[in-house]
C-alpha cells in the first residue's frame, strides 16, 4: 500500500469516528430525554461509557434488564437507523410486582414515541424460565447497567452470564457497570447492600467463558464511602431515607462503579 492509500485510509476512519461520535452525542442530547436523566449523565457518563464498549451505530446491541430505560433513550436513537437494539426486559407474567410495573412503564415509555423506540425489539429476561435474550451468536455488545447485584441475590447470576455469552457473536463485547464494594466484602453483604465486589464480577464473568478485556474508571465516586444505612439506595436516584441527611447524600452522587469490558473469545 503506498503512502498515498495510507493517508486516505486514516482519513476515512477519522470521518467514521467523528461521525459515530456525533451522531452518539445527537441521541445524548436528544429533546425526547428529560431535563431529570441529562443531569445523571454527569455520573454515568454516557458517551465515554458507551466509547469504552466500543458501542458503533451499526452494531446489534442488547441492553440487559433495561428498567425505566434511562440508556435506552441513548441507544435507541443511536442504533435507530443503521443498527438493532434488543431491550431484554422482565417478564410480564413475573411474580414480583416491582417488575411487573416496571415493566409496564417501559413499554408505555416506549410506545408513546415511536419515531425514538420503533424499532426497539422487547425480548424477555426472567431466569431461570426465560433466558432467551436474543437468538444465539447475533449481538456484537450486550450490556448491563448496574443489575449483577440483582442476579446475585436471587442466585442467578450464573444462569444470567451464560445467557450473555450465548446471545453473543464470537469477539463481542460485554460490557459491566455495576455498584462496587469494597474488596473482599462477604457475600451477604454484598446482597444486602447492593454493591458488588469487582472480583466478583469478573469470576462470574470468566466462569460463564468470557475474558476481561480492559477495566475504567470512568464511573468512579471517590466521595462514596460505601457504608450507608440503607445501601446504595440511600443515594440519588433513590434517596430512599427521603430527607433525612438529604443534603449529605446528593452531595455525594451516584454510587463508586465499576465499569468492566469482557469479550466472548
Amino acid at each position: 500500500m503506498n503512502k498515498m492509500m495510507v493517508l486516505l485510509s486514516l482519513v476515512l476512519c477519522a470521518t467514521s469516528a467523528t461521525a459515530e461520535t456525533s451522531a452518539m452525542k445527537q441521541a445524548i442530547d436528544g429533546a425526547h430525554r428529560s431535563a431529570e436523566n441529562k443531569a445523571r449523565d454527569a455520573y454515568r457518563h454516557p458517551e465515554q461509557t458507551l466509547s469504552f464498549f466500543e458501542v458503533g451505530e451499526s452494531m446489534t446491541v442488547i441492553e440487559i434488564w433495561p428498567g425505566a430505560g434511562w440508556y435506552t433513550e441513548i441507544l435507541a436513537p443511536y442504533l435507530k437507523n443503521k443498527g438493532k437494539l434488543y431491550a431484554s426486559h422482565f417478564s410480564k407474567n413475573a411474580k414480583v410486582p416491582y417488575f411487573q410495573t416496571t415493566l409496564q412503564a417501559f413499554v408505555e415509555k416506549i410506545r408513546q414515541k415511536p419515531e425514538v423506540y420503533g424499532k426497539v425489539e422487547l425480548t424477555v429476561l426472567q431466569p431461570p424460565e426465560s433466558i432467551e435474550i436474543a437468538p444465539e451468536g447475533s449481538a456484537d455488545r450486550v450490556l448491563t447497567f448496574r443489575n449483577v447485584h440483582n442476579w446475585i441475590k436471587a442466585g442467578q447470576a450464573d444462569t444470567v452470564f451464560a445467557a450473555m455469552f450465548k446471545a453473543l457473536k464470537p469477539g463481542g463485547i460485554l460490557g459491566v457497570v455495576e455498584h462496587r464494594s469494597l474488596p473482599g466484602v462477604a457475600i451477604e453483604t454484598q446482597v444486602q447492600s447492593g454493591y458488588v465486589d469487582e472480583s466478583h464480577v469478573i469470576e462470574l464473568a470468566e466462569k460463564a467463558g468470557f475474558k476481561l478485556l480492559d477495566r475504567s474508571e470512568i464511573n468512579a465516586n471517590p466521595k462514596d464511602t460505601k457504608d450507608h444505612p440503607a445501601g446504595v439506595w440511600t443515594l440519588p436516584p433513590t434517596l430512599r431515607l427521603n430527607e433525612k441527611d438529604r443534603a449529605k447524600y446528593l452531595a455525594i452522587g451516584e454510587s463508586d462503579r465499576m465499569t468492566l469490558k469482557f469479550v466472548k473469545p
